[in-house]
């Protein structure tokens, strides 16, 4: 493994939500020799998530780290499966992307909603307050945020609240970005590798997930909100991560600002061999669940 090889970084910041276009997807972009981030000119009406594919697939330079504010999987470790009970569950991360791809594939703009309202597969998430699937809790394990990965759990071992990629409910749920994601993850096989799902290449691009709190903890950022909703706020943080200024002042949308101090984040780790080699991941777990960039 050779982490020191990229020259860019690559910060998204998704959306699973319905449409076409997005004003949640913001993309920003690092150089690895230095200078602010920079955010990613986006259509005028917002990204469409197949435009973000197609550029992962074509454009970005070739040796590229490209974080992703999603879940790359679904918890497995605590059941030995994704979804038990339910004779189709995959067995391995990879097979689980095809499995939502193929269930969605009459679904535009990479949307999951054939997914989560599948006769099983729905079975397993959180749809509403008042619609709770039968198997979202485990029988003899049940709590109230559902399951989560190993990776999460590391998450609030540093403090931060991820939840669970079966909840679809509220402002702060991931897993429609989470499932929207993984299929466009399974569109990009043979693209990019995704870490620590693939084996990590020795050139091309690697994909993986992140969390933008971690992030924003590396800025510097304490308490319980970790959005950078001024410049003023994002550009204290790029210091913390030996990042120049980004130019503006005054209020920014909390996208844009989760991609640049990600970018900036990515650059500043991503040579740090300690965060490629996290105390929870096996090679069974980086089949199966992943796992987060930053989850130490």
């Amino acid at each position: 493994m050779n982490p020191n090889r990229f020259t860019h970084f690559l910060a998204i910041d998704w959306s699973g939500a319905k449409g076409e276009r997005h004003k949640g997807i913001a993309l920003s972009l690092a150089d690895a020799a230095g200078g602010p981030p920079v955010l990613v000119e986006p259509p005028p009406r917002g990204w469409a998530r197949n435009e973000v594919l197609e550029l992962l697939r074509d454009e970005i330079p070739r040796d590229t780290l490209v974080g992703m504010d999603l879940g790359i999987s679904l918890p497995f470790a605590d059941a030995g499966a994704f979804f038990p009970g339910w004779s189709e569950s995959p067995s391995d991360a990879k097979s689980l992307w095809a499995l939502i791809d193929r269930i969605c594939a009459r679904d535009p703009h990479l949307e999951c909603g054939s997914f989560v309202t599948h006769e099983q597969a729905s079975r397993y998430f959180r749809h509403s307050k008042e619609h709770v699937g039968d198997r979202f809790h485990l029988p003899d394990a049940p709590t109230r945020e559902g399951r989560f990965r190993l990776a999460e759990k590391a998450q609030r071992e540093q403090g931060v609240r991820p939840v669970s990629n079966f909840n679809l409910v509220g402002a702060a749920q991931v897993g429609k970005s989470s499932l929207t994601g993984m299929r466009m993850l399974h569109r990009l096989r043979g693209h990019v590798s995704v870490w620590p799902v693939d084996p990590f290449p020795k050139s091309g691009p690697v994909v993986l997930e992140m969390y933008t709190s971690i992030a924003a903890r590396g800025g510097g950022v304490s308490g319980a909100k970790t959005k950078l909703r001024s410049f003023e706020d994002l550009n204290q943080a790029l210091a913390q991560l030996g990042s120049p200024p980004v130019s503006g002042e005054g209020p920014i949308d909390d996208h844009s600002s989760d991609a640049l101090v990600t970018a900036a984040w990515l650059r500043k780790i991503g040579e740090d061999a300690g965060y490629w080699q996290p105390k929870g991941l096996t090679p069974d777990i980086a089949r199966t669940e992943g796992w987060t960039f930053g989850a130490l």
